[in-house]
């Protein structure tokens, strides 16, 4: 049975699958139906058009294990958020409890997506994360999940904004002036570098990540005991009362609902990353085993320091004092507590922190690119699919390249790059919704499927309504009709919205319009690469 089969497979994860397959087996599109007779459980475990021994051949292999595993999805998280947005949300929300409140409920949102992750991804132990989990649902039509995730993750996948954070904030660091185009230049040089260490040193790719995981772990925990020695009353003569944040904590909280969601996206943007060891499964070791551990464990660690650090920002500052400072939280942190060459200092640490988080998603989001390519759904797929040179996706860090380079090059800074971010959000929003509703419904038509990890049931469903709000908020007008940026507040959801539309019309096009026009259907065939990496090619076949 398929299914034992499966069952074996979950239970000796730590097995590399390295199985060499037939360089073409053919299946025309009118064997579709024929699939209705296998199984429903093998139907389901098998997604996509690869099978696992399929999916996982190829490659790096299982060479993560689980101190890398926890780094990735630490590094990935903990980028600019921390050190920026807490005093544009301080702002937003009137006060410091109330800001504090939204960060245990982006904690709260961020466990209950990364366990709706972690019952798909010990189901499905293979790269590509929401594709996977969506193809696994949306099984019909066919393709049309794969080609929508796809066009957003290609399109909107890049990691200009990191670059862009280390570029302005090393030069702050350096005490040279920012202009256009020394920020870009130095932007443009890191992405480019990232990409070349990540294509022909891998190995020691991964090891910056960890290095540089490990050392954000020690700025935030810098930045939480210095905040401690200064309640201790260790500062005085600069911070004479550093409980004056605190003895009133919800005194100017605002009353209209509009702020708290402006501000609530900008804290699980700071939470952002909690799923990105799903995207890299193929090359985890143990991946059952190692998701379930350091999922968990990363995210308990990032917000018990994020609230710690909150709680240290504010043992130095006022709301108004901050307001009125016009800079960011860490930096307004460091020069209040060390002075200007402790916020010189500060600056180098978020330029640090903004290139582990352009390392690891550059790392990740090349996977997904190299995941689609293996499906047959991205033109020249054999050429974005390889592992040329050192087996890692090397034409899948390019396809991650390019975007981030166009975004960096031709994107003004201000309102437009602001604008940019908007959108890269929302269509994920609405993709988070289609997985989590994917969870639910198999809960319900597949109850039989082997569960190695299962969440209670409150966990999606809470998961489901927070999504639902946070696609219905960006359309509720703000206080005086006016949002982040001086474009229309509704804007960015409706181009979100069109880049997905765009993915759909893709499919349509593809998979109906120009069979019927050309008359011939779609013929799947299946060939290996140098490597062992499997990919799905179409064919025409004449009707």
């Amino acid at each position: 049975m398929a299914l034992n089969r499966l069952q074996n497979i979950f239970k000796s994860d730590s097995r590399r699958s390295n199985q060499m397959v037939q360089p073409v087996m053919t299946k025309t599109a009118s064997q579709d139906s024929l699939d209705e007779k296998e199984p429903r459980t093998e139907r389901v475990l098998e997604s996509g058009e690869l099978s696992f021994s399929e999916d996982t051949a190829g490659g790096l292999g299982r060479h993560l294990g689980l101190y890398s595993t926890t780094f990735l999805i630490l590094g990935r998280i903990i980028g600019t958020g921390i050190f920026s947005t807490p005093s544009s949300i301080t702002n937003s929300v009137g006060s410091v409890g109330a800001a504090l409140l939204l960060w245990i409920a982006g904690a709260l949102l961020s466990f209950a997506g990364m366990f709706v992750w972690l019952e798909f991804g010990c189901m499905f132990p293979r790269s590509g994360g929401e594709k996977v989990y969506l193809e696994a649902v949306y099984k019909r039509p066919k393709l049309l999940a794969t080609i929508i995730f796809s066009t957003q993750a290609v399109l909107l996948g890049f990691t200009a904004a990191g670059c862009t954070v280390f570029a302005s904030n090393i030069l702050t660091a350096a005490d040279v002036t920012v202009t256009t185009w020394n920020e870009r230049g130095i932007a443009v040089g890191l992405i480019t570098v990232v990409t070349l260490i990540h294509t022909f040193i891998p190995k020691v790719g991964v090891r910056a990540m960890n290095v540089l995981g490990s050392i954000k772990i020690m700025i935030l925990l810098f930045i939480v005991i210095t905040g401690f020695v200064v309640l201790g009353g260790g500062d005085s003569k600069r911070i004479p009362d550093p409980h004056a944040s605190f003895r009133n904590p919800f005194a100017g909280s605002v009353t209209s609902s509009g702020p708290y969601a402006t501000a609530l996206f900008k804290v699980l943007n700071a939470y952002a990353g909690w799923n990105n060891a799903a995207y890299v499964l193929n090359e985890v070791k143990r991946p059952v085993r190692t998701l379930k551990i350091a999922g968990p464990l990363a995210l308990t660690i990032i917000t018990i320091l994020y609230l710690l650090a909150n709680v240290a920002y504010y043992s130095a500052t006022t709301p108004a004092e901050l307001k009125a400072s016009g800079t960011t939280v860490a930096a307004f942190f460091a020069l209040k507590v060390f002075g200007k060459a402790g916020q010189r200092a500060m600056s180098a640490f978020v330029a640090v922190s903004a290139l582990g988080n352009v390392l690891t998603v550059t790392f990740a989001q090349s996977r997904v690119n190299q995941e689609l390519a293996k499906e047959g759904v991205l033109p020249f797929g054999r050429f974005w699919a390889s592992s040329w040179p050192k087996g890692a996706p090397g034409a899948g860090l390019l396809l991650h390249f390019i975007p981030s380079f166009i975004v960096i090059v031709a994107i003004p800074a201000g309102d437009a790059y602001s604008f940019i971010l908007d959108v890269e959000g929302y269509p994920s929003s609405l993709i988070n919704l289609f997985v989590v509703i994917g969870l639910l419904w198999l809960r319900y038509s597949a109850p039989e499927l082997p569960r190695p990890f299962k969440t209670w049931l409150i966990v999606p469903a809470f998961f489901l309504v927070a999504q639902t709000f946070l696609l219905i908020a960006p359309f509720l007008r703000p206080p005086g009709g006016k949002g982040d940026t001086s474009l229309p507040y509704w804007l960015y959801p409706i181009i979100g919205l069109v880049v997905l539309t765009t993915g759909a019309i893709y499919w349509f096009v593809w998979r109906v319009v120009w069979p019927r026009l050309g008359k011939f259907t779609w013929a799947e065939k299946k060939g290996v690469l140098s490597d062992g990496t499997v990919v799905t090619e179409w064919e025409k076949k004449k009707l």
